[in-house]
């Protein structure tokens, strides 16, 4: 075996991708755990990496191939034969060479570990049955949030088996930018006038459903109620906002800032919003915008969402619109300008569970 001079731990983390906005929990399970990292890649992909000099027990990255949908780390089976004697690995069944590692974890008497989403609660068909043999052959399922585990305890998995772990960005960092924000003109110098801001921050895609902002927007404006929308991030090919901007007669109330990695940056803008509006999926977007203090509109169908929607508390942190109902989005918008959150609800929330603090205590406690 060429792999003997990476043995020394005992906790190996064989994960699908090094997403860069997971940099400061890998730091932690790095520097906390006694623990090696091996990561596969997705290719194409338009998430940036992390450096990977950035943990000292990074090993290596597998050559990734793609069949289809499928995946294949390869070489990565061999560590089942290492010293390693725990193993954590993405949770998705498309990753082929992981069901390798977990029947040979299962022949060698060996701990495996998957970190995934696990129930949707739209799960059907062959697709649930092949998620549930992929579970079952695992020790502990590691899940991002509260939500799955409950819909999985309902369709029959044992509780035990069964740990939230949660999500997290960068922490420490934003931490220290939210303790310095403040206050500033930067939409009354763009929009030249005070009425209160919507923010939408995250890849601007037809599946986020920006148009029923802007739709919403032009009833808000019918009824005499005027809001502004700053939208950060990039553009797709799959859907071109300017055309819904000048169909509902919104250039002057919409602000297409675009990209933007400059965290400092980002927090003035999300801090100096009413309410960040999402109306698709809402991901890691909620945890961004409640760390700065700012509440979080998304839709009620949690079988579509993504496990940080569970951030949202209603009329605590947020709210929950009925799914593509553009009048139940508008209400819901009227009534949290209304009713202005307590921002330290929002920091809260984050400030408890979704941090990578509370993640590393979970985990630590899990290998103990």
């Amino acid at each position: 075996m060429q792999m003997k001079k990476y043995m020394k731990n005992k906790i190996v983390f064989i994960l699908n991708y090094a997403s860069h906005y997971r940099i400061t929990i890998f730091k932690k399970i790095n520097d906390d755990l006694d623990s090696d990292f091996y990561f596969g890649d997705i290719p194409n992909s338009s998430i940036k990496k992390i450096d990977y000099s950035d943990l000292s027990n990074f090993k290596k990255e597998f050559k990734t191939i793609k069949l289809k949908s499928f995946y294949w780390y390869k070489g990565s089976y061999l560590l089942a034969f290492s010293s390693y004697t725990k193993f954590v690995l993405t949770g998705d069944p498309q990753i082929l060479s992981n069901w390798l590692i977990l029947i040979l974890a299962k022949i060698l008497r060996k701990k495996t570990f998957l970190w995934t989403h696990g129930w949707y609660g739209q799960e059907r068909g062959m697709k649930r049955i092949i998620k549930k043999i992929y579970f079952g052959l695992a020790d502990k399922i590691l899940l991002y949030g509260d939500y799955a585990k409950e819909i999985m305890i309902r369709d029959g998995f044992n509780e035990n088996k069964l740990t939230p772990i949660y999500n997290s960005l960068n922490y420490q960092d934003q931490l220290q930018i939210r303790n310095n924000l403040q206050k500033t003109l930067i939409y009354k110098d763009h929009f030249k006038n005070n009425h209160p801001v919507l923010i939408y921050i995250g890849r601007v895609q037809k599946v986020k459903r920006l148009d029923l902002i802007l739709k919403g927007m032009s009833i808000l404006n019918d009824e005499n109620i005027h809001v502004n929308l700053v939208v950060v991030g990039g553009e797709s090919l799959d859907y071109n906002i300017n055309t819904d901007i000048i169909k509902y007669r919104l250039e002057k109330q919409v602000w297409l800032y675009g990209a933007s990695y400059d965290e400092r940056k980002n927090g003035e803008l999300i801090y100096n919003s009413d309410l960040c509006v999402s109306p698709g999926n809402v991901g890691l977007t909620a945890i961004h915008s409640l760390m700065y203090g700012t509440p979080v509109i998304t839709h009620n169908n949690f079988a579509l969402q993504m496990p940080e929607f569970e951030t949202i508390i209603e009329n605590y942190t947020g709210a929950f619109f009925e799914e593509n109902n553009v009048d139940d989005l508008v209400r819901k918008i009227k009534s949290l300008l209304k009713q202005k959150i307590d921002r330290k609800n929002c920091y809260k929330i984050i400030d408890d569970k979704w941090n990578p603090n509370n993640q590393i205590y979970i985990l630590k406690k899990l290998f103990k």
